[in-house]
C-alpha cells in the first residue's frame, strides 16, 4: 500500500497562522522579552551598519590616536578619554576608538553566534531525530558519539584546534565551526528525547501503518512538531555561541586583530583594570546586553510556545 493524502482541508492550512498570531500576541505581552528582542533588533542593526554607525562619531577602529594618551600609554581625561569625539573613551597604548570598537566588534559576536548556532541546531536536529526515527544500532551509536562528547572538555580543544588551524584557514570561519561542532550535542539530545515520544504518537503510527515512509514521518510529523522546541533551542544557543567566541578571542585564539572582537578588546583591559576600569565597561556591557536579551527572548518564546507554561505561572 501507498501512503497518498488527501486533499488540503481548509482549516488546517489556517490552523498554522492562527497558532502564529496566538503566540506573537502572548509574546507582546511579555515586557522582559519585548526589552530582550528591541536591544537584539537594535545591536543586529548597528552590527549590518557598523561603518556607518560608528562614522557617526568620526572615528573608525583601525586608527590610532596617540595624541589623548598620556607618557605611560593611558588616555587623558576621565572616563578612559571620554570626549566629544571618543564617546566611549579610547584604548590605552594606541588610543583607538572604543565607541568603534564596540560596534565593529558587534559584526563579530553576532556573525560567529548565529553561524555556529546554525551549524550546532542543524547537526543535533538530524541526529537526534534520526536516531529517534531509526532506532536499533544506529540510536546506540548516535546516543554514545553524544554521551562521549559531552564528557569532553570543549573548550580545550577548541583552543588547541586554534592554535592548531593552518593559517591559509579563515580564522571567523575556523572559529565558527569549531564552536558550532562542539554545540550540537545539547540538541541532538533533546530532539532525540522528544522525537521519541513523538514517534509513539497515534498520528505518526497512523501515518507508518498507511505506508509513510521514515523521510516522510521526519519531514511531516516530527519536525513541524518540533518546530517550538528548535526556535527556543536557537535563541538559547546563540548567546552560548557569542560567550564562546568572547572566551576564545580573550584567550588569543579567536578573531584574530586587527578584527574586533570584545573579547579581545576585555583581555586587554584586564590589564588596566587597576588604572583605567572605563576600557572593560564598555565591551564587557555590550557582551553582557546581547547575551541577556537573547536569554530573555528565548524564555519569551518558550512561554509563548507553550501556553501551559504561562498558565502555571
Amino acid at each position: 500500500m501507498t501512503f497518498s493524502p488527501g486533499p488540503p482541508d481548509q482549516a488546517a492550512i489556517d490552523a498554522p497562522s492562527a497558532k502564529a498570531a496566538s503566540v506573537l500576541g502572548r509574546l507582546r505581552h511579555d515586557r522582559a522579552a519585548m526589552v530582550g528582542l528591541i536591544v537584539i533588533v537594535v545591536m543586529v542593526l548597528a552590527a549590518l551598519a557598523a561603518p556607518l554607525v560608528a562614522g557617526l562619531s568620526g572615528q573608525d577602529p583601525t586608527t590610532w590616536h596617540h595624541e589623548v594618551l598620556g607618557e605611560d600609554g593611558s588616555p587623558r581625561g576621565a572616563f578612559g578619554g571620554v570626549s566629544g569625539a571618543h564617546w566611549f573613551g579610547v584604548e590605552p597604548l594606541t588610543g583607538r576608538d572604543l565607541f568603534a570598537i564596540v560596534v565593529h566588534g558587534a559584526r563579530t559576536s553576532i556573525l560567529v553566534g548565529i553561524g555556529a548556532t546554525f551549524i550546532a541546531v542543524t547537526l543535533g536536529v538530524l541526529v537526534g531525530a534520526t536516531a529517534a526515527l531509526f532506532g536499533g544500532w544506529y540510536d546506540r551509536v548516535a546516543s554514545r558519539v553524544i554521551d562521549v562528547l559531552f564528557g569532553f572538555p570543549s573548550l580545550i580543544f577548541m583552543i588547541s584546534l586554534g592554535a592548531l588551524a593552518p593559517d591559509s584557514v579563515p580564522r571567523w570561519l575556523l572559529v565558527i565551526l569549531v564552536i558550532g561542532l562542539f554545540g550540537w550535542p545539547p540538541v541532538a539530545r533533546v530532539i532525540r528525547g522528544q522525537s521519541l515520544a513523538l514517534m509513539g504518537r497515534d498520528f505518526v503510527s497512523a501515518s507508518r501503518a498507511m505506508g509513510a515512509g521514515p523521510w516522510h514521518v521526519l519531514r511531516e510529523q516530527l519536525l513541524p512538531n518540533l518546530g517550538s522546541t528548535i526556535i527556543v533551542f536557537t535563541t538559547m544557543r546563540i548567546p552560548s555561541s557569542i560567550g564562546a567566541e568572547a572566551a576564545l578571542s580573550f584567550l588569543g585564539v579567536g578573531v584574530p586583530p586587527p578584527t574586533p572582537a570584545w573579547g579581545r578588546t576585555i583581555g586587554t583591559a584586564i590589564g588596566w583594570i587597576a588604572s583605567d576600569p572605563w576600557y572593560l565597561l564598555a565591551p564587557a556591557s555590550a557582551l553582557f546586553a546581547i547575551t541577556l536579551a537573547f536569554n530573555l527572548l528565548g524564555d519569551g518564546l518558550r512561554d509563548a510556545l507553550d501556553p501551559r507554561l504561562t498558565r502555571r505561572r
